[in-house]
């Protein structure tokens, strides 16, 4: 009988490091996917100066929109949790849109190889951003699963680990299907 209890005692002491080490492995992925977002992020943002510049030449007088695009960036760049940088980037985007359409009345700056050069670029960038995005909420949903299923649970509480944040669009927490009705 004394066999038993060894072999029991040594299954879930070695049940318990398993358990221990995927969450790690799993905290450490999250947090590698993060940077991740966080590298694309900064490239955005480096570019984000050179490319109002260059509509600037052509469209000096609107000094507005180029106001908001300088402080959003500033607000991106500063932005914390997943939460706090989806809104700042909504922001950001919402006020590149509005260079863009400064673009459509300059046609000239349509033709400009350093402008079309770094709009190619920016939306290189988006896409990484979204492969990033989508990578980083699959392995946060990996972790937070994992944290919270029994026997999984038990280790978790034990060690501490809590759920992450994911990097939700504004807007994406209140998405609901539409109800339809055939009355």
């Amino acid at each position: 009988m004394g066999y038993v209890a060894v072999i029991v005692v040594v299954s879930v002491i070695a049940w318990a490091i398993l358990a221990r080490n995927r969450l790690v492995r799993l905290r450490v992925r999250s947090e590698e996917a993060w940077r991740d977002i966080d590298t694309q992020l900064k490239r955005r943002w480096d570019l984000i100066p050179t490319l109002v510049e260059v509509v600037k030449g052509y469209a000096a007088h609107e000094a507005e929109t180029f106001r908001r695009v300088t402080e959003a960036r500033g607000l991106a760049v500063d932005a914390g949790s997943p939460r706090e940088q989806a809104f700042a980037e909504d922001r950001l985007k919402t006020s590149l849109r509005s260079v863009f359409l400064l673009v459509e009345e300059y046609p000239q700056l349509k033709a400009n190889e350093n402008f079309l050069g770094l709009a190619g670029t920016l939306e290189e960038i988006e896409d990484a951003v979204q492969r990033s995005r989508r990578y980083y909420n699959a392995v946060v949903r990996d972790l937070n699963t994992a944290i919270e299923i029994f026997p999984s649970r038990v280790i978790a509480r034990l060690f501490r680990f809590v759920p992450r944040e994911f990097y939700l669009l504004p807007g994406e927490e209140q998405r609901q299907a539409p109800k339809v009705s055939w009355t």
